[in-house]
């Protein structure tokens, strides 16, 4: 294995969310049309790659694409002649997380973007180094053939090969940063172990996909209204949801409340089933395999040990919280509310002749209830976007490091927390505030780390425009 344990510049990007291309539908034309060819970004970032060698001028470029690259989850696309079997709900929601299927995806998903793929070869082949650390949207990288895919559209020459490193889901940098994608804080997207992905389904070997990333499949692929790179389009208020349906959704997808009804009830099925299958482990290869994933990280096994100890709880541990985020708690409200006024209706029809319309009086007076109810529920989605003091101290302490990148929440900082140095890269997404598409979310932002005067690296938070590079504060 080449030695990454130095480095004098470093760029991190991450949150690139790589998808196939979303024909334009002439019907709805707002539909998923941020998924449309329109948004890709292959030649900026084929520039951004010539950009930071300038920068660097005679040095090499250690380039960290820090999880998010690609979107394994929001592919719905389906083979015109597969070589497995197909279920009713992968062909309305997306082809499961199996290494045949997961290969099936990166292929199709690179199809679409080989100036990308053809500007991050030739980068690597004037010298440089990249290492892609795998983040929750891109879970399916740990499949050795997906990774092979990978490798065949690069298509390196043999002495190339070991300038690109796949990394489980931490890195450091120069001794100096610890960089991950920042997910195993987040209990909607944490992997409850990526030293060990995989589960089995009776026969089939599947990635355990956490709750965030089926809601992104079994709900947002099937509401392409809904843009998934910015949680404000779908945390919403109940007001702000029938506003919206009105609006865009009442001609397009009218029956919208059975696709989230279905669809919901699938990721809580899902979600707790997942929990029970049993891991694949090899016992005769886990410290092999510890002392593997240290050695891709400039780590020690220890380190790996330590920093995976810090992992918050699953989102799927709490089945009221998962109810609560999908608003089933609401519909299940509704349903036993219905239910009782039905069975006290019937009962009293038995011994009175009374009219239906009386089952309204209730049912108006509990509606106050249920929106009380409904305003008082707050997603927590929001609520770990920000970085604990306490994680980043702990992390700092055990890599030995005072500076910490994370991906993640596509929130691009710059800030000192407790005695860390903190940044977030940001995303490159075709993340937008509206349907439209015409309000955008953020920059095409990324971390620059380069040497000082003191002998040491100063981290910076920047940006890549077409007129070059830019500091994210200006």
């Amino acid at each position: 294995m080449k030695d990454f344990s130095d480095a004098t510049y470093t760029a991190i990007i991450s949150d690139l969310h790589l998808c196939e291309g979303e024909p334009v539908n002439k019907k709805h034309p707002l539909w998923k049309k941020y998924k449309t060819e329109e948004f890709f970004f292959d030649e900026e970032f084929a520039d951004f790659l010539i950009a930071i060698e300038k920068e660097a001028g005679d040095d090499k470029v250690e380039l960290i694409m820090n999880g998010d690259i690609f979107d394994f989850d929001s592919v719905t696309a389906i083979p015109t002649h597969p070589i497995f079997r197909v279920s009713w709900l992968e062909k309305r929601r997306g082809l499961n997380p199996q290494q045949a299927k997961s290969t099936y995806k990166m292929n199709h998903i690179l199809s679409f973007h080989k100036k990308w793929v053809q500007a991050l070869r030739e980068f690597i082949m004037r010298g440089h180094r990249v290492v892609v650390i795998i983040g929750n949207h891109d879970l399916e990288l740990h499949f050795p053939d997906v990774k092979r895919a990978f490798l065949n559209h690069l298509a390196l020459p043999k002495e190339f090969n070991d300038n690109l490193r796949f990394n489980d889901w931490f890195y450091i940098s120069n001794k100096d940063t610890l960089i991950e994608h920042g997910n195993q804080y987040d209990p909607y997207c944490v992997i409850e172990d990526p030293t060990a992905p995989f589960i089995r389904r009776f026969n089939l070997i599947e990635v355990k996909v956490p709750f965030g990333n089926m809601a992104t499949r079994y709900m947002i692929n099937g509401m392409g209204f809904f843009n998934p790179h910015d949680d404000r389009n779908y945390v919403m208020s109940a007001g702000q949801y029938i506003k919206f349906f009105l609006k865009y959704m009442l001609r397009a997808q009218p029956l919208l409340v059975f696709s989230w009804l279905w669809g919901s009830v699938i990721i809580l099925f899902k979600s707790f089933i997942n929990r029970l299958r049993p891991k694949v482990k090899d016992p005769f290869n886990i410290e092999d395999n510890f002392s593997y994933i240290a050695k891709k990280s400039n780590a020690t096994p220890r380190m790996v040990r330590e920093l995976k100890e810090l992992f918050i709880d699953p989102a799927a541990s709490n089945p009221i919280l998962i109810l609560k985020e999908l608003w089933l708690d609401r519909a299940f409200l509704i349903f036993i509310t219905l239910f009782i006024l039905l069975q006290v209706f019937f009962i009293i029809e038995q011994a009175y002749d009374i009219s239906l319309f009386w089952m309204f009086i209730p049912i108006l007076l509990f509606f106050p209830f249920f929106m009380f109810y409904s305003a008082s529920v707050v997603s927590n989605v929001s609520l770990f976007k920000e970085p604990s003091e306490r994680i980043l101290s702990a992390q700092g302490l055990i890599a030995g490091v005072s500076r910490i990148v994370y991906g993640h929440t596509h929130d691009a900082l710059h800030q000192m927390i407790g005695p860390i140095e903190h940044l977030n890269s940001g995303t490159w997404s075709p993340a937008f505030l509206d349907v439209e598409c015409t309000q955008k979310v953020g920059k095409k932002t990324f971390v620059w780390i380069r040497p000082n005067k003191e002998g040491g690296r100063d981290a910076e938070l920047l940006y890549f425009a077409d007129d070059g590079i830019k500091s994210y504060g200006s």
